[in-house]
């Protein structure tokens, strides 16, 4: 009889032995819905892909098992909330929310990464509700006076700007802190990727072999590696385009000067409509040093020249009658236009995509 029940004991080790292995092959969320009203089955995502589904039994109790070897994004879809959450296998997370609650809120245990998520959304939260602030003052002022709009807008958006700054200096300092997460991933993932481009690309170099297996972190790192030669900082690629009459032009023969490499093109709606502001910039700086060298993606040149005169845009005007097809707009990695490329007398890249009277304010500070 001991012999009997030593093998059972035995047994019984073994079966949890194993157990205990195979739950390293998979991650675990047991959740639990309060209040889901008519809501009876809750999704799981991963990235965009709807992976899993479960049905809320009488508790309003679910549960998921996945397989994921390295950390992974995914997403609890109950209704109209989301929820995102960090798995990798050998977790189990017990995740619990309140369908009533509008801020969205939940509780989560098991993971290190999305508890580290829920800081990060405290810091959101914070200057959302700053954002939305402003937002409301604006909507009330102009509702009581809609001739002022414009000059409310005037008036608001450098505190818009400084609240967008602040978040995304503290948004960098948590990607920074927490490089061995794709919590700061996600964190950058929430600012300019123009205006912060040099800091997104050496966040990118740090991160680059700590998640080789996910996707959504290597699309980012190729992307930032392929913008690379051509973000702020770096030396602008020189290259040879026809202008309008088929003589070659050169970049480097700009050199001593600002320039304004301005992508754009005459079918190109929002290019059309930020040419008044250019033509007022090129007035208004054309003789302290700067100039612009405009490069078209235009493919029929009458329609090219038409613009050109309709626009008066007197500057150097390029084209290789390509649309997308042009090596020089390939070679400055654009893929939408208006863009434009901010270089300083020794061709270097100063800035990127600047418009309006953002163009101006930088000039004035710089010439």
């Amino acid at each position: 009889m001991l012999r009997m029940k030593t093998r059972i004991k035995g047994i019984l080790l073994a079966i949890a032995i194993f157990s205990a292995c195979k739950n390293k092959d998979q991650f675990v969320i047991n959740g639990k819905i309060d209040n889901p009203g008519a809501i009876k089955k809750v999704l799981l995502y991963e990235n965009d892909q709807v992976v899993d589904s479960a049905f809320l039994n009488e508790d309003h109790e679910f549960r998921f098992k996945r397989t994921s070897p390295e950390p992974n994004f995914y997403t609890i879809v109950a209704g109209d909330k989301n929820y995102l959450v960090i798995a990798r296998n050998g977790d189990e997370l017990d995740f619990k929310a309140n369908l009533t609650d509008t801020a969205g809120v939940f509780e989560i245990k098991g993971s290190g990464d999305t508890e580290k998520i829920r800081d990060f959304n405290k810091i959101t939260n914070k200057y959302g509700k700053i954002y939305m602030d402003i937002q409301n003052r604006y909507n009330t002022q102009v509702a009581q006076n809609p001739n002022a709009k414009d000059s409310l807008y005037n008036v608001l958006m450098p505190e818009f700007q400084k609240n967008m700054d602040a978040f995304s200096k503290e948004a960098l300092k948590f990607g920074s802190e927490n490089k061995d997460n794709l919590a700061g991933f996600y964190a950058v993932g929430s600012i300019d990727q123009v205006k912060y481009e040099p800091e997104l690309i050496r966040y990118a170099e740090d991160i680059k072999n700590k998640f080789p297996g996910n996707k959504a972190v290597q699309a980012f790192v190729s992307h930032m590696m392929e913008i690379k030669p051509v973000s702020i900082g770096q030396q602008a690629p020189d290259f040879t385009i026809a202008d309008t009459e088929g003589k070659d032009v050169k970049l480097s023969d700009f050199k001593g000067k600002y320039v304004l490499v301005d992508f754009w093109a005459s079918w190109c709606g929002p290019c059309r409509q930020e040419n008044p502001n250019v033509v007022k910039t090129y007035q208004q700086f054309k003789d302290k040093n700067f100039t612009i060298l405009g490069v078209s993606l235009d493919k029929k040149k009458d329609a090219w020249l038409k613009a050109i005169k309709d626009d008066n845009l007197t500057w150097k005007q390029t084209s290789e009658l390509k649309e997308w097809e042009s090596q020089v707009a390939r070679l400055y990695k654009v893929d939408a236009i208006p863009a434009s490329f901010l270089l300083d007398p020794q061709g270097k890249i100063i800035a990127k995509n600047l418009r309006g009277d953002e163009l101006k304010e930088f000039l004035n500070k710089t010439l």
